[in-house]
């Protein structure tokens, strides 16, 4: 199968993350997947941004030294101006906006309840949805609330896995992952055989050159995710042509 392409918060090289925009460029250049970071607000409205605040992604100063966005009802976060132009962009309107099938990482824990009572009533949206993430018990907690809806536990590393209480197997099993999301650093194709014998996909990251693509291909990685999809498929357009040229 060919390696699916996944942009990373949209398509953040060229259009502001975690916006409409980003995203509606995203599918514009074909992307298999669109990664986005959920949170809850104060008053438990999910909405899309990835770091804590709003200060890094900020378009004036009415969205700087807010403090933790989790404190923050949605009408502020609405009212605050990011580099989008506008404030946060809510999971219902994200979901309203795309097409494509949605790789929804968790930052906070606190979102996964109210996940699963969206998804409960938005059940086209929960059928192209697959919930990520890097803490363990946030995605067992989902794999108990929302069974039907696929999982990835992502890890910078395979080293990072191994320190999982018996090991990266240990880790797929608690999280009860569909997929594998792991770093480059320290993979073999042993390893990513390992997974696939698991039935599950192994997804890798970053992805920021050729070189870095080449060795997804190599290792027979099923996906990647970049901050500029239109040119990670080049790259991999280009890795493809070298194997078929070699063999």
């Amino acid at each position: 199968m060919p390696l699916s392409i996944v942009g990373h918060r949209g398509a953040m090289t060229h259009k502001p993350e975690n916006s409409l925009e980003s995203y509606a460029l995203a599918e514009q250049v074909g992307v298999d997947e669109i990664e986005l970071d959920v949170r809850l607000s104060k008053d438990e409205e999910l909405f899309l941004l990835h770091d804590a605040t709003l200060d890094r992604t900020a378009g004036d100063d009415s969205a700087r030294g807010l403090g933790p966005a989790a404190e923050l009802t949605l009408a502020q976060l609405q009212a605050a101006r990011l580099d989008s132009g506008r404030g946060v962009v809510t999971l219902a309107e994200m979901y309203a906006a795309t097409r494509t099938f949605i790789q929804l990482e968790i930052k906070d824990p606190a979102t996964v309840p109210h996940l699963a009572s969206y998804f409960s009533t938005h059940p086209d949206d929960a059928g192209r949805t697959i919930l990520t993430g890097f803490d363990p018990d946030a995605l067992r907690h989902a794999a108990e609330l929302m069974p039907t809806i696929g999982r990835c536990i992502i890890v910078t590393s395979i080293a990072v896995a191994e320190r999982f209480e018996g090991g990266w197997r240990a880790l797929l099993d608690h999280t009860r992952s569909t997929r594998f999301a792991c770093g480059l650093e320290g993979l073999t194709p042993e390893i990513v055989d390992s997974v696939h014998e698991l039935g599950l996909e192994l997804h890798v990251w970053p992805m920021r050159t050729t070189d870095d693509m080449r060795r997804a291909v190599e290792l027979g990685a099923d996906g990647t995710t970049s901050d500029d999809p239109e040119l990670a498929r080049t790259w991999y357009e280009q890795v493809s042509a070298e194997q078929t040229a070699r063999a």
